[in-house]
């Protein structure tokens, strides 16, 4: 028996969490075979090194920082008025 998209969206959303994570993983990898799986050292190596640059991109000066409260604000007003409505501001 097929099952519609709809169908199975459904059944996956009722799933537990842990679950529906395993199926997003499972789905990823469906449309990406090529990316080998990374350990969690090599992740957390990579976001090492990605922190690490970052940090020396804004000791070196060569990024420009930018105040939290104007971006936030940018970012607020690219928001849907029903977005907007949920904001606990």
């Amino acid at each position: 028996m097929r099952h519609s998209y709809e169908q199975i969206r459904q059944s996956a959303h009722e799933l537990p969490a842990e679950q529906r994570l395993e199926l997003a993983n499972s789905l990823w990898d469906s449309i990406n075979p090529g990316e080998a799986e990374l350990s969690e050292a090599e992740i957390v190596s990579g976001w090492g090194k990605e922190i690490t640059r970052r940090l020396d991109e804004i000791d070196s000066g060569a990024v420009e920082l930018i105040a939290w409260e104007p971006v936030r604000a940018e970012m607020v007003e690219a928001l849907s008025p029903q977005a907007k409505g949920r904001l606990h501001i």
